[in-house]
């Protein structure tokens, strides 16, 4: 289920159909975007900039264009989140339900409410109107595919997004073994040339700095 009160939205991710109904009835007009914050309860950052979000929600309360709202990523959320692209907490996402987009902001208040000011409707599939010629004739043409052809060109091109993640994992893997070989050949060669004499020599000269400033005592 999901909980709300008159400052702040609070869905629970696995309830997604329920938040986007919740988001086309709230109010006599279609919510055209939303900000939201992807959270887990026990998440350090996420309770740092809980004020900010909080205060943020608070000025958006009552707005029929934007909502300003968090989601639980925990326990059953877990595959709403992962379907998100969310990869750390807290992940903050906008624009409309069915094509968020992620936020590189800041987290304070004041860029956060920076950013919110932006918001405002764009090109989609119910708002043909404010779309290009362009744009418009790509969704008219994904309108008229089957479901079953559509769903077949997003499991496509989301198997091109896994690939990226993928390469990206596997290359940063590479790297992690390269710095932990490059490591073990540098402790290695330093290791080697202690041995062979290097704190001996370092002993010998200390020592003998000792003896010449004993002799100009003298």
């Amino acid at each position: 289920m999901f909980f709300s009160d008159t400052r702040l939205h609070t869905y629970s991710p696995c309830h997604w159909p329920s938040f986007t109904s919740h988001i086309r009835h709230e109010t006599e007009l279609f919510i055209l975007a939303v900000f939201l914050k992807f959270f887990a309860p026990w998440c350090g950052h996420c309770k740092q900039m809980a004020p900010a979000w909080e205060q943020l929600a608070g000025v958006y309360a009552n707005n029929e264009s934007v909502l300003v709202a968090e989601i639980d990523c925990t326990a059953d959320g877990k595959p709403l989140c992962d379907s998100n692209g969310v990869r750390g907490f807290p992940t903050i996402k906008y624009g409309e339900p069915s094509a968020l987009e992620d936020y590189q902001g800041g987290r304070a208040y004041e860029e956060l409410a920076g950013f919110a000011k932006t918001l405002k409707p764009s090109c989609s599939p119910s708002k043909l109107e404010l779309c290009d010629e362009e744009m418009k004739a790509k969704i008219t043409y994904l309108l008229s595919m089957s479901e079953e052809d559509l769903q077949s060109a997003i499991a496509s091109e989301e198997a091109k997004v896994e690939a990226a993640e993928k390469t990206f994992t596997d290359e940063v893997q590479k790297l992690q073994e390269k710095y932990q070989s490059l490591m073990a050949e540098k402790d290695a060669a330093q290791a080697a040339v202690k041995a062979a004499g290097l704190g001996l020599m370092k002993s010998v000269s200390a020592q003998k700095k000792k003896a010449s400033v004993s002799k100009d005592e003298l």
